[in-house]
């Protein structure tokens, strides 16, 4: 009986989120195909159908599981972005390449605080939305989201960063590759280029290798740098909770998240050479799984006229912060070649 008792607890929780979870995975499942036969980023799938199913979010017996997939499958997910990276891919970049990524990515998101003040938002809202076009699109979006302080808006901020960082992603892919024929860049400065600004990975693999196989290897791993460029800003946006005392219950959240400290450990670890390709590639699908299951979970708990009504200032706060970290990596990487 004590014995049974003792391990009650553990079914109970896990009969409570089974039905959030499942209404997630199908909503990943459904994205996904619907991304491989379209074309479209699956994140935007994950959100437009998550939002189609906000009614499951009212309380009855999904809303458990779909807190728990838009909170913790979230953390998980990103955990695991660490096996996407190692020490070695960033090294060989030269010191040009890094200084540009570093530089572009600190400056964005120091001038996308700015502009979000300006603009009458919340500081954290400028984090957020400038270390989304920064860094890696949605997946940076959804780190930044989880390490930043809980307030009644921020799901919706979320959601609609996920959604603009998507749609300027694939816009960029189209449009950037253009851009560096008109602008007569080589091969290897345009894919510099290509993966210094466009934001998601998949878009930045697609624009790089249309060019060629040069500028889509330069991309890829410029891009790998600022996926790289993940921690320290998930640290930076810690310390911003920790400082503005924003944290939910006032509590101090920890320095470095656990899901930060997972992603360091992964890509020391990867870095060694001892992971086998086949875990490395099982890790970074059940990291892009998790994060489309937690994306649809944001989704359902989004109202879409909440969306609707957010206005023209986002929108060009967005914007701006793309054609900003555009310029600012023409003229990094003309400055340091």
């Amino acid at each position: 009986m004590e014995l049974a008792a003792r391990f009650s607890p553990l079914p109970a929780r896990v009969r409570s989120l089974a039905p959030g979870v499942l209404a997630c995975a199908v909503v990943g499942a459904a994205s996904t195909f619907l991304s491989e036969h379209y074309g479209a980023p699956v994140m935007l799938f994950a959100l437009l159908l998550g939002m189609a199913m906000n009614f499951l979010s009212s309380d009855g017996p999904c809303r458990p599981g779909i807190e728990f997939s838009a909170k913790q499958l979230l953390r998980i997910g990103i955990a695991l972005l660490g096996l996407r990276i190692t020490v070695a891919q960033v090294a060989a970049l030269g010191w040009a390449p890094v200084a540009t990524v570093v530089l572009s990515v600190v400056i964005t998101i120091v001038v996308s605080m700015a502009a979000a003040r300006l603009l009458g938002f919340q500081t954290s809202f400028g984090v957020l939305s400038g270390g989304a076009t920064a860094i890696c699109g949605a997946s940076a979006a959804l780190a930044l989201s989880a390490a930043l302080p809980n307030h009644p808006m921020k799901d919706r901020a979320t959601l609609f960063t996920v959604i603009g960082v998507s749609a300027l992603s694939t816009m960029a892919m189209v449009l950037y590759p253009m851009l560096t024929q008109l602008l007569g860049l080589a091969p290897l400065d345009a894919g510099m280029f290509l993966g210094a600004t466009i934001h998601d990975v998949a878009q930045v693999v697609g624009a790089g290798y249309s060019i060629s196989t040069e500028a889509g290897d330069a991309a890829t791993l410029v891009k790998l740098m600022r996926v790289a460029m993940l921690l320290p800003v998930i640290v930076f946006a810690s310390l911003f909770t920790r400082r503005s005392g924003q944290a939910e219950g006032g509590e101090r959240p920890p320095l470095l998240p656990w899901f930060a400290v997972a992603f360091a450990v992964l890509v020391a670890i990867n870095s060694t050479g001892w992971v086998p390709k086949g875990v490395q590639t099982a890790g970074n699908d059940v990291s892009r799984w998790l994060l489309v299951a937690s994306i649809a979970g944001i989704g359902m708990k989004t109202h879409l006229k909440e969306l609707v009504s957010v206005g023209f200032k986002p929108v060009a706060l967005m914007v701006g912060e793309t054609v900003f970290l555009a310029l600012l990596a023409l003229a990094l990487l003309h400055w340091l070649r």
